[in-house]
């Protein structure tokens, strides 16, 4: 009797079969069966079947024209701070931007008013505190939040002093096929934790900088930091506000989801692990040995008693990976 291979084995046999076709002949940095949940924020969570850090923007182009030939699936990991790996992992090609080749910035020529070339892969808090020494306006509205410069763009990053769509002039993205395009700001659409971003990875930014009194930006910088750390939990392990602000229909404006969590009576409350800050009740934090599906399960809890109670359906902000695909 033929003893039946479990899906997940399948999967990894068949892109064990094909890797040499993918990536063997490229400079790329390449772990097969890799722990991805490890590296994101909550720092749990399952694996992916491969993880692929290219050298060169090169060898990017080329894993993804073999991967959308061979049908194979690719998601981007960025800093992990807004992203949440389900127990099960993921399928597929997970890329990192983590390489010098997508790391580099460009300082712009103040005189000639030309934005600043961003590599995907720059580390934002770090980004913010340079620019600020460099007594360059334009970023200091996203102090505290942690993120690469692709995953700030692709999400609209941003808080109560602003937004990421503040400071750009456009992006260099890779669609899926391989293809280089540039996209200006009002292609993209910004709006309120959205970008109308086509599927892709974005390989740079251009974003407007502008000169300005050095001591002045650090001292925003560190005002918007003092905010954040007061009103959030930032030593918890969290991927930051799991729900976006939602509009509340009977209004029209904008109600805040830690309140509407608040009123509904879930702060405090916890599944496994996972627990609703009690300073900020759009946090949902996890203790040690706790898992992603207790995150996830505490998630769908606090949607469906604020709906309960206000009538109101919370939207997830933090990005769920799950071999069934995305959740809703």
């Amino acid at each position: 009797m033929l003893q039946q291979v479990p899906t997940s084995e399948r999967r990894m046999s068949t892109l064990i079969t094909v890797k040499e076709k993918l990536w063997s002949d490229l400079d790329v940095e390449a772990t097969l069966d890799a722990p991805i949940g490890p590296l994101t924020w909550y720092e749990t969570g399952g694996r992916a079947e491969a993880l692929i850090s290219p050298k060169s923007v090169k060898a990017l182009q080329l894993l993804c024209q073999r991967c959308d030939e061979s049908g194979i699936p690719v998601r981007v990991l960025g800093s992990g701070a807004n992203l949440l790996v389900a127990d099960d992992g993921v399928d597929g090609v997970v890329v990192r931007c983590n390489q010098p080749a997508f790391q580099e910035t460009l300082w712009n020529d103040l005189q000639n008013d030309t934005p600043t070339r961003i590599g995907a892969g720059v580390d934002l808090m770090g980004l913010i505190q340079e620019t600020a020494r460099r007594g360059l306006s334009g970023l200091s509205q996203l102090a505290g939040i942690p993120a690469t410069i692709g995953g700030a763009i692709r999400m609209n990053a941003g808080g109560s002093y602003g937004d990421t769509a503040q400071s750009v002039h456009s992006i260099e993205l890779m669609t899926m096929s391989g293809k280089i395009c540039t996209l200006t700001a009002a292609d993209l659409d910004f709006g309120y934790r959205h970008c109308a971003l086509p599927a892709g990875i974005v390989i740079a930014a251009h974003l407007n900088l502008c000169a300005s009194d050095p001591i002045a930006l650090r001292a925003h910088v560190k005002e918007v930091f003092e905010y954040k750390k007061r009103t959030q939990p930032m030593g918890d392990r969290s991927a930051g506000c799991m729900f976006k602000n939602p509009v509340d229909p009977s209004t029209g404006k904008r109600e805040s989801a830690g309140k509407l969590i608040d009123l509904a009576g879930m702060k405090g409350k916890s599944c496994g692990g996972a627990f609703v800050s009690e300073k900020h009740g759009n946090f949902i934090g996890l203790r040690d040995g706790g898992s992603a599906n207790d995150v996830l399960a505490l998630a769908f809890d606090v949607q469906q008693q604020v709906f309960d109670h206000s009538g109101i359906q919370l939207e997830r902000e933090v990005v769920i990976w799950s071999q069934r695909g995305a959740f809703q």
